[in-house]
């Protein structure tokens, strides 16, 4: 592996086509905190193959495009080099991408949308790493706010229609869910759709391909992210959620993100580091219900914010959780060294 890497490497040194397309494959690795461009084409597949099965395929293109023009932007802007090469620049991007083409139909003005939108990400992302890097990283915050901003407005905008955003009726304060058991079939399912849905994917075979990326570039991060999955559908079934959404993997690709980055991007893997992303896992399934709730009047998706803001909390107390040495956590972070 390493020596493929490497040939790779002298290839993309050699290219500046296969370097900006070694960029863009880092940028999409980088969703699942992965500086790898094997993994990036492995998701990639992931995405293609999960809009095909969905009869969507315009949502696997806006996100090919939407990251292209997030390094594009990138490179307009003069980023420092690193950070670039490393795709740290593309990952908020392409979910922008995938988000705009899964909630609005399709249309002319939606390719302007995900331009735009994948445009404007590199500019949050810059303005947020400011404000953010005495504690950690941006994560995944300039995708969420760049792109609730954007479905917010086509409520006051006739050219775009909102056809799959959520509405009053999925989720409400007051509503009671009648419990049901748990069988094996559902727990699988609900497991390996929370990893998928980290791309907006509802399909096993998606998954299998995103632990494949994951597992390429960090064991131990497939190891979280398939573990975090698993605690995230077995709680949100012990607090009785609604058994669509937990078997959808809807209240688990947060709590797998923040497995991911709390167990093996800030802090070095030990006990005590899975004690602690465990129960970062656990709120952030607490976290994704409430703020489920919180948005209905507002009718957008709660995106990955749950995962941000709960990964944020547990960065700040700063406690000496072996702590990962800055310098290497930069490379492996996508946003620590942006």
């Amino acid at each position: 592996m390493e020596r493929i890497l490497a040939s790779w490497e002298s290839l993309s040194v050699s290219s500046g086509l296969l370097r900006f397309l070694d960029i863009n494959l880092r940028g999409i690795g980088q969703v699942m905190f992965q500086n790898n461009p094997l993994t990036g084409i492995l998701f990639l597949a992931a995405i293609g193959w999960g809009s095909y099965a969905a009869g969507v395929p315009q949502v696997a293109i806006a996100g090919v495009l939407a990251v292209v023009v997030s390094n594009l932007t990138a490179q307009w802007l003069r980023v420092d080099n690193d950070s670039l090469y490393s795709g740290l620049y593309g990952f908020n991007g392409i979910l922008v991408g995938l988000a705009l083409a899964t909630f609005l139909a399709p249309g002319p003005l939606l390719w302007v949308y995900v331009i735009l939108g994948a445009a404007v990400s590199v500019i949050v992302m810059l303005a947020t790493t400011n404000i953010v890097k005495p504690w950690g990283s941006a994560l995944t915050f300039p995708f969420v706010l760049t792109t609730w901003l954007l479905l917010l407005a086509t409520y006051a905008f006739s050219g775009l229609a909102g056809t799959a955003l959520p509405s009053g009726a999925v989720v409400t304060a007051f509503q009671s869910y009648p419990t049901s058991p748990l069988r094996l079939l559902d727990l699988v399912e609900g497991v390996f759709l929370s990893i998928s849905q980290v791309f907006l994917k509802a399909s096993g075979i998606a998954a299998l391909l995103l632990l494949a990326g994951l597992a390429v570039s960090s064991l131990a991060a497939a190891v979280f992210a398939l573990g975090g999955a698993i605690l995230a559908v077995l709680t949100a079934h012990l607090f009785g959620a609604e058994s669509d959404l937990i078997t959808g993997g809807l209240l688990g690709f947060s709590p797998v993100l923040t497995a991911i980055a709390l167990g093996t991007v800030f802090y070095q893997p030990s006990w005590r580091v899975v004690v602690y992303a465990a129960l970062a896992t656990v709120f952030t399934v607490i976290t994704q219900a409430a703020l489920n709730v919180a948005l209905t009047p507002f009718a957008i998706p709660a995106l990955t914010a749950p995962f941000v803001l709960v990964t944020w909390l547990f960065l700040l107390p700063r406690q000496c959780l072996e702590q990962k040495d800055p310098a290497a956590r930069d490379i492996e972070n996508p946003a620590a060294g942006a």
